[in-house]
């Protein structure tokens, strides 16, 4: 078996909800309406997620990247990412916030996953402006065509996703092996999805030790 993880970022390799934070930070009475409405499924992603970053000022974009370098990663990450690379077995991380986030959180070892998909954006204007490579008619960053396309470029049997809110509730329908908690929990139970449930990167370890041993 060749599995390929495809990883959310904030609230799941970060250990808080780094991407709502600050859009609550810096476009606060939008986020106190639109952000309810993405996590009940009344307004689409793609509207919100842009509607919010682009009513925020250029201005902070650098404020913004500080605080993303500062953000705490979740328990048991790092020694699974090393896990991974060992076993061969891609992590890829897909975020429906922005790549640039990523790469200030990881800092040295963002070398080390294989690929990251998100939102790009230009600071050139007074606000903020969105861009995304991978757009779908509800979602910006639209994480089933990421899975079906690196998917089928690197053959991943299986593809593995590990998310924690909506931004990962489609591409958890459709994937065969899925760790969730928080809210992608819920919506998975609600659904009648099989899942994983996890709390660290030590206890998806353990699981994949289980599920993927070496001698198979």
């Amino acid at each position: 078996m060749n599995p390929v993880v495809f990883c959310d970022f904030d609230g799941t390799i970060t250990r808080d909800e780094t991407f709502v934070g600050i859009l609550r930070k810096f476009t606060p009475e939008k986020s106190r309406e639109l952000i309810p409405r993405m996590y009940d499924l009344t307004l689409t992603l793609k509207e919100g997620v842009r509607e919010l970053l682009e009513s925020v000022e250029s201005r902070h974009y650098p404020e913004m990247l500080e605080i993303m370098r500062n953000a705490p990663l979740r328990e048991g990450f790092l020694t699974f990412l090393d896990y991974l690379n060992a076993r061969g077995f891609p992590l890829i991380v897909v975020t429906g916030g922005l790549e640039d986030f990523v790469r200030e959180t990881l800092g040295p070892f963002f070398k080390e996953v294989h690929s990251v998909y998100g939102l790009k954006v230009r600071t050139d204007g007074r606000f903020l402006q969105v861009r995304s490579d991978w757009e779908s008619g509800t979602e910006l960053v639209s994480k089933p065509r990421i899975l079906e396309a690196a998917g089928r470029t690197m053959r991943a049997d299986p593809p593995v996703l590990i998310g924690d809110s909506v931004t990962d509730l489609e591409a958890a329908l459709a994937c065969p092996v899925v760790f969730a908690r928080d809210r992608l929990a819920g919506y998975l139970s609600e659904r009648g999805k099989t899942f994983c449930p996890f709390d660290d990167f030590t206890e998806i370890q353990r699981s994949f030790g289980e599920m993927f041993p070496v001698d198979a």
